[in-house]
C-alpha cells in the first residue's frame, strides 16, 4: 500500500489487485501515475501472475487528471508520465481488468481504456470533458476510436459529453456492466483465466496485441507532440485551464 494506491496479491499470487485510494475524486495526478507505474513494473515478472485488477476506493473511479498539472509549466512532465503508464498497460503481459463505478472522466478514463477488459456499473458516468477546458484528450484520441469506432469517438471527444455505463456497453466503450464491477471482474478471472497456464497466457496476450499496441503507441507519440508543441502554445488552451482553476467561465478568443 502506498498513500494513494492499494496494492495486494490475490488468488495465490495469480491476481495483482491495484486500487486507486484517494476517494472521493481519485485524481490521477503525478503521484498516482508514479504509484501505478511502479507497482505494475515491480510485479510484472511474478511467475504465477495471470491478470491485474484495477479498481478504486469510494463512490467514484476517478474525476480525472490534475488540472493544475496541465498548466504549461508542468504539463510536459505530467503528460509524458501518463503516456508512459498507458504504454505499460497496453503492453502488459497479462490481461488488465478494470472495474469502474461512479465518475470515470478525463485522465481516469484514459487509464481505464488502456486496460484490456472493462467492467462498469450501469449508472457509472464515463467521458472526456477536456474540450470544456479548451484542450483535448491525447491518449483518448487514440484509444477511444479503437473501442467505439471513429464516429462515436469523435462525438465524445469533441462534445465533451459523458455517457452512462449502460450506454458505454452498447457502444463498446466498456465490455461488461454489473451492479458490482469488482465482483464481476473477479468472477471473470475465476471462470476464464485462473485455470490457464500463466506462461501460455502471456504468449497469447503477446500474440493477440502486438499489432494493436504498436499502432496505438505510434499514434500516441504523434498526439503528445501535437498537444505539447501546438495546443499549449495557444491562448485559449491556457485560458480554459486557468478559468477552470479560478472557477470562472472561460473567455475564448479562438486563438
Amino acid at each position: 500500500m502506498t498513500d494513494c494506491l492499494g496494492i495486494s496479491l490475490d488468488r495465490d499470487g495469480a491476481l495483482l489487485r491495484l486500487s486507486l485510494n484517494r476517494p472521493k475524486a481519485n485524481i490521477v495526478d503525478a503521484e498516482m501515475i508514479a504509484a501505478l507505474d511502479t507497482a505494475l513494473g515491480d510485479l510484472v515478472d511474478l511467475r504465477d501472475l495471470k491478470a491485474v485488477l484495477l479498481s478504486a476506493e469510494g463512490p467514484h473511479f476517478s474525476f480525472g487528471a490534475s488540472v493544475e498539472e496541465h498548466l504549461p509549466q508542468s504539463c510536459a512532465a505530467m503528460l509524458k508520465a501518463l503516456h508512459a503508464l498507458v504504454r505499460r498497460m497496453l503492453t502488459y503481459p497479462v490481461p488488465v481488468l478494470v472495474a469502474i463505478q461512479g465518475q470515470c472522466l478525463g485522465g481516469g478514463l484514459e487509464v481505464a481504456m488502456a486496460g484490456h477488459h472493462l467492467f462498469a456499473r450501469a449508472d457509472a458516468n464515463l467521458g472526456q470533458p477536456e474540450m470544456m477546458l479548451g484542450v483535448f484528450a491525447p491518449a483518448a484520441s487514440v484509444l477511444m476510436p479503437e473501442r467505439v469506432g471513429q464516429a462515436r469517438a469523435e462525438d465524445l471527444l469533441y462534445s465533451g459529453r459523458s455517457v452512462s455505463g449502460r450506454d458505454a456497453l452498447a457502444m463498446g466503450l466498456v465490455d461488461d456492466v454489473a451492479d458490482d464491477p469488482v465482483a464481476a471482474a473477479l468472477t471473470y478471472f475465476d471462470t476464464h483465466l485462473a485455470g490457464k497456464s500463466a506462461s501460455s497466457l502471456r504468449m497469447a496476450v503477446r500474440a493477440a496485441r502486438a499489432g494493436f499496441t504498436a499502432k496505438i503507441i505510434a499514434r500516441l507519440d504523434e498526439v503528445e507532440a501535437l498537444y505539447l508543441n501546438e495546443l499549449m502554445s495557444t491562448r485559449d488552451a491556457k485560458e480554459g485551464l486557468n478559468a477552470f482553476i479560478a472557477k470562472r467561465p472561460a473567455k475564448w478568443e479562438n486563438a
